[in-house]
C-alpha cells in the first residue's frame, strides 16, 4: 500500500479529502491525515469565536470517515524530505510516498518588540479561545487595541463591538484609508460603519513597541488593556525550516504542478505555497483541486498538462457584525445586509454540504 500523507486539516487538505473520498482514491493507496486537533476548524470564523458571538462548536467541522483514511493526532516537528519521513512529538515517524503540506501560517510581528509576548492572536482555534477568555473577562470600559485593519481585524472589531458594547475599541490601520485595495465605496462604507458604531479607526498607524497595558504608535504610548494582533502572516515554522527555495514572504516556490522542484510527489497547499494571489481559504481550495488532478494523472501515468489553468477566485466577503457586510463579487462592490447574507450562506454551504 502506498501512503498519501496530508499535513494539517485546513481548507486545502479538507478539499483534497472531499475530492478523493469516498470513491476516487485507488484501492492501493492509504491516506494519512496528521493534525493537532480532532476536527477541521473554520479559520475564517475565528474572529467570531474570539469576540464571543459564536460557540466553539460552531467553528468546528468533523473530519470525514473512510476505511482508507487514517487520522493521527500529534504535533509535527520536522519533515525529512530526503528520507520521506514526517517526524512527530509523541509517535514514531510516518513514512510517505506522497505528501501534501498544508500547515498554514503564523502571526507575523514585523520585528516589533513585545508584540509576540503581549498581544493576543486568532490564528489557531486554541489562540482564538484564549483571546475570547481575555477579551470577555475585561471589566466595563476597558480598552482593546486591534493591530491590523485587514479582513480579520475589521471583522474582529465589528463583532467585538456587538459582543461587548461597553468596551473602547481602537483599530490601528497602516493605510491612509481602510481597505485601500477595495473600491472607494466599500472603503467609505466600512469606515462609516465604524464611526457610527463607536470604533475608533487610527489610520497611518505605525506600531513600534508593545508592552503590558501599553501600545506604542509612532513611539507614542497609548494605554490599552488588551492588544489583538492581526497585522500579517508568515508560513508555519516547520515550512520555514525546510531547505527549499522560497519567495520573499518565506513561502515555498513550486512547479506549475504545485510540487516542490526535484520532489515530484511532495506538494504544498495554502498559505505556505508561493502563489500569485493573497492567501485565502478559497485559494487553498482551488489549488487543492488542481493537486488532486495532478495526483490522479500520476497514479494512472497520464500525461501532465503543459500549463495549469488560472485558479478562479469568486470574490471576497467580509462581515460587519451579524447584520452588515461588504465585499467584491465578480468585481462588483456590495455592501450592507446583502453582503452579510451572502457570507452566511457561503459558510452554511461549506459546513453542511461540503464540510
Amino acid at each position: 500500500m502506498r501512503n498519501l500523507v496530508l499535513l494539517g486539516g485546513g481548507y486545502g487538505n479538507m478539499r483534497i479529502l472531499q475530492e478523493l473520498l469516498p470513491n476516487h482514491v485507488p484501492k492501493d493507496i492509504t491516506i494519512t491525515l496528521i493534525d493537532r486537533v480532532p476536527y477541521h476548524s473554520l479559520k475564517t470564523e475565528h474572529y467570531a469565536l474570539a469576540a464571543g458571538t459564536v460557540s466553539d462548536q460552531e467553528v468546528r467541522v468533523p473530519f470525514p470517515e473512510h476505511p482508507q483514511l487514517k487520522i493521527i493526532y500529534d504535533e509535527i516537528t520536522n519533515i525529512n524530505l530526503s528520507e520521506n519521513l514526517v517526524e512527530l512529538t509523541h509517535l514514531e515517524p510516518i513514512r510517505f510516498d506522497e505528501l501534501v503540506i498544508g500547515l498554514g501560517c503564523e502571526d507575523k510581528y514585523h520585528n516589533v518588540p513585545g508584540a509576540d509576548t503581549y498581544s493576543l492572536s486568532i490564528q489557531t482555534i486554541e489562540k482564538a479561545r484564549e483571546t475570547y477568555q481575555a477579551l470577555n473577562n475585561l471589566s466595563a470600559n476597558s480598552t482593546v487595541s486591534i493591530v491590523g485593519a485587514g479582513l480579520s481585524g475589521i471583522e474582529l472589531a465589528s463583532e467585538l463591538r456587538e459582543s461587548r458594547p461597553d468596551l473602547q475599541i481602537k483599530l490601528f490601520d497602516r493605510g491612509k484609508t481602510i481597505l485601500p485595495s477595495f473600491p472607494e465605496r466599500v472603503s467609505r462604507y466600512v469606515q462609516n460603519w465604524f464611526e457610527t458604531n463607536g470604533v475608533e479607526v487610527i489610520n497611518e498607524a505605525n506600531i513600534t513597541k508593545v508592552e503590558r497595558s501599553v501600545l506604542y504608535n509612532h513611539d507614542e504610548p497609548i494605554h490599552t488593556d488588551e492588544v489583538v494582533w492581526t497585522a500579517g502572516i508568515k508560513p508555519n515554522q516547520i515550512v520555514r525550516n525546510l531547505e527549499v527555495e522560497k519567495d520573499r514572504q518565506g513561502r515555498v516556490i513550486l512547479t506549475k504542478h504545485h510540487n516542490i522542484p526535484n520532489y515530484e510527489h511532495i506538494y504544498v497547499v495554502g498559505d505556505c505555497a508561493s502563489l500569485p494571489f493573497a492567501p485565502s481559504a478559497q485559494l487553498a481550495e482551488g489549488q487543492a483541486e488542481q493537486i488532486v488532478d495532478i495526483m490522479k494523472r500520476r497514479w494512472t501515468k497520464t500525461e501532465l498538462p503543459e500549463e495549469m489553468p488560472t485558479i478562479k477566485l469568486k470574490g471576497v466577503l467580509g462581515s460587519l457584525g451579524k447584520k452588515h457586510g461588504f465585499g467584491l463579487m465578480a468585481d462588483h462592490a456590495i455592501t450592507g445586509r446583502i453582503a452579510r447574507i451572502l457570507k452566511s450562506g457561503v459558510l452554511w454551504l461549506y459546513k453542511y454540504h461540503k464540510g
